[in-house]
């Protein structure tokens, strides 16, 4: 019979030093000042995000949720001080991301540089293999796991307040031995194995991040709005690091699912920008949407409805108009993800093609009137 094989041990990955590493981008040549003139869009596009922003302003005033799904591009395209000011005016009421939008998020907010030669970096096998990244962001998770938060507010809080404080292993294995059925169990053997593991010591661990006034993580934990992130295993490259705990990440994305579906239930009558998302936006807000239209109907209430949807991508949408809904499988833009799973959501769908920069400095101008 064939010996079935064993799982390579991740463990024994070499990992370097976050600053040693060629970046592709950094915050003086990439940042986006919000108070400069936005990019000129087609006028196509512009009329679109005219009526987004007179759309976000009827959904505030009823307090119907504004949600902006986003994928990495976002941050590496310098709009943080762009949505850092979406946040602070209150236009907007939930953010989510994917595992690499959080990651250039944080790593620019620790180092002020992101992003490395994916082709370069593989094939030297150091793509991923940066010890800081790995290392800050499983601590964050563990750590606010303590405090039932999931990943995005765990990560925003370990950035505002420089790092994290831990409590003992005695203390761990304390609670453990006089709860081991209490829902925090979990939690707390995890953060216990990693002390011990990787010899981290109780008390502060101090990790500062000089840059994290440009941080949307940061600012959305700083004024309380949701910030929910939505990884997947192996996707991100964290997973490479020896720290890393697919429980503890798996267990704070859970959280922030069900956070995101507090806001798919405020969406009567509200918003849902998916900004260059092609496929983490459709395949959560479909869940959760379903989700939340499961316990609607269990309670005798109406699902969600009267909700748009503005879905933003520099892709030509496969050729096909959607506002008249979806195209027949032989055609070839039946199989875009980020416009199909959109269209069947109910509410109004509108594709936007258009450069997410210079929609959302647009978008933030037109609001600002």
């Amino acid at each position: 019979m064939r010996t079935f094989p064993e799982p390579l041990d991740l463990s024994k990955v070499k990992v370097y030093p976050l600053a040693e590493r060629q970046s592709l981008n950094s915050l003086d040549r990439m940042l986006v000042d919000p108070n400069q003139p936005p990019h000129a869009c087609d006028p196509a596009a512009l009329e679109t995000i005219r009526a987004c922003a007179a759309t976000i302003t009827a959904a505030r005033k009823r307090n119907a949720s504004v949600v902006m799904m986003y994928g990495a591009h976002l941050v590496k395209n310098g709009l943080m001080q762009v949505v850092n000011l979406l946040i602070e005016r209150g236009w907007l009421t939930h953010l989510a991301t994917n595992g690499a939008g959080s990651i250039h998020d944080w790593e620019l907010s620790f180092l002020s540089r992101s992003e490395e030669s994916v082709r370069k970096n593989v094939a030297t096998g150091t793509f991923g293999t940066w010890d800081e990244t790995g290392r800050c962001i499983n601590l964050a998770l563990l750590a606010g796991a303590l405090q039932k938060e999931g990943y995005g507010r765990s990560l925003g809080r370990f950035i505002c307040e420089d790092g994290v404080t831990l409590p003992t292993t005695e203390s761990l294995e304390k609670s453990l031995r006089e709860q081991p059925a209490d829902p925090l169990a979990p939690a707390r053997a995890e953060l216990l194995q990693a002390m011990i593991v990787h010899r981290l010591p109780a008390g502060r661990i101090e990790v500062k991040h000089q840059w994290k006034e440009t941080c949307i993580l940061a600012q959305a934990f700083r004024h309380n709005v949701p910030f929910t992130v939505h990884p997947g295993i192996g996707y991100d490259i964290i997973t490479n690091h020896p720290m890393y705990s697919g429980a503890a990440v798996g267990r704070a994305a859970a959280m922030d699912f069900a956070l995101f579906g507090r806001a798919t239930e405020g969406l009567d009558g509200g918003v849902v920008l998916s900004v260059g998302s092609a496929i983490m936006a459709p395949q959560v807000f479909e869940k959760s949407l379903s989700g939340v239209n499961n316990l609607r109907l269990q309670g005798g209430r109406s699902i969600v409805r009267d909700h748009t949807l503005y879905v933003v991508d520099i892709q030509d949408g496969g050729n096909w108009d959607w506002s008249q809904g979806e195209p027949p499988k032989d055609n070839p833009a039946y199989y875009l993800r980020f416009c199909k799973s959109f269209s069947r959501m109910g509410g109004t769908m509108n594709y936007v093609q258009c450069d997410n920069g210079a929609f959302l400095h647009n978008l933030l101008n037109l609001l600002a009137k």
